[in-house]
């Protein structure tokens, strides 16, 4: 059997805990900042890290698993991985529509004058 890389016992719930704390902060962000139309920039380079974090974990999942790591270790990095993968990466084109209808009702209010 291989070495693990950690004890199981008593780290696995770090790599999800931390990237759903960083999601959740980033969504509340996003629900803050996006609809006001501010920090364009920042929020989608921040909402672009989050899902590249969640593919790395998606990989080392997948690493842990094929080097026949504990259930515990790979569990660890593959759920959360896949999970933010696709939620991440689906609510993508929901943080961009946000900043678009900003823009659009900018437009709008700027054609009334």
């Amino acid at each position: 059997m291989v070495q693990p890389w950690f004890d199981q016992n008593h780290y696995a719930w770090i790599p999800g805990t931390v990237y759903a704390v960083a999601a959740g902060l980033m969504g509340g962000l996003v629900g803050w900042l996006a609809p006001r139309g501010r920090a364009r920039s920042f929020v989608l380079r921040a909402w672009l890290a989050l899902w590249l974090v969640a593919v790395a974990l998606l990989v080392a999942g997948f690493v842990a698993l094929a080097q026949s790591q504990p259930w515990g270790i790979w569990y660890g990095f593959l759920l959360p991985g896949a999970i933010g993968t696709i939620v991440v990466g689906i609510n993508t084109y929901v943080v961009h529509r946000a900043y678009r209808l900003v823009e659009e009702r900018k437009l709008a209010a700027r054609d009334l004058l």
